[in-house]
């Protein structure tokens, strides 16, 4: 109840400068994908949980997901080992991306727009300037969608893997980022 007030206030926040407009673009169900192919294992997980909102007339966006909602995994015990150990999910438990989309968007023109976004990342409480490329798909003017394909360096977020798993979690996370938003 608490992640979900935290989440709730995270976006509500983002909004409580400005008025809500059409400008504005939300998403409550995107997906994010994370694999970790290492020698000795690849593994896999997905959260549906995602939240994030657009501000199309700021070129501004934040994205919040909880981490404790990634599924997939190869065991019950490597999704506990992921919460627990390294993630650390009770202590810091939503991964979030904040910022401004550097190039301009006409959000009232259909099509397929190559972006960089460049904001704060936060995962396991540290943060980290990134620029992501995206692509932003203007669907209609009530309708955008997100996709992105970047890597997490671990040690970016004082990730740390005992040397005894080191050949089963990859040092680099592959993540894929879609979401689509609606004007509100």
């Amino acid at each position: 109840m608490k992640k979900c007030i935290l989440l709730s206030s995270f976006i509500l926040l983002i909004f409580s400068v400005q008025e809500l407009k059409a400008q504005t673009y939300l998403t409550a169900a995107g997906s994010i994908n994370f694999t970790s192919d290492a020698p000795l294992e690849v593994i896999e997980a997905e959260s549906k949980k995602m939240k994030g909102a657009v501000d199309a007339s700021k070129n501004t966006f934040a994205f919040a997901v909880p981490i404790i909602s990634f599924q997939g995994f190869n065991s019950a015990l490597q999704r506990e080992h992921f919460n627990e150990n390294y993630m650390e999910s009770a202590k810091f438990p939503d991964a979030t991306f904040t910022g401004k989309i550097i190039e301009q968007v006409d959000f009232t023109k259909p099509g397929t727009y190559s972006v960089r976004a460049k904001g704060t990342l936060k995962i396991h409480g540290v943060e980290q300037e990134r620029i992501i490329k995206s692509d932003l798909i203007v669907k209609d003017d009530k309708t955008i969608v997100i996709k992105s394909d970047f890597y997490v360096p671990l040690s970016d977020h004082n990730i740390q893997i005992p040397k005894i798993v080191n050949q089963k979690i990859a040092t680099e996370i592959h993540v894929v980022i879609q979401g689509e938003c609606k004007a509100k």
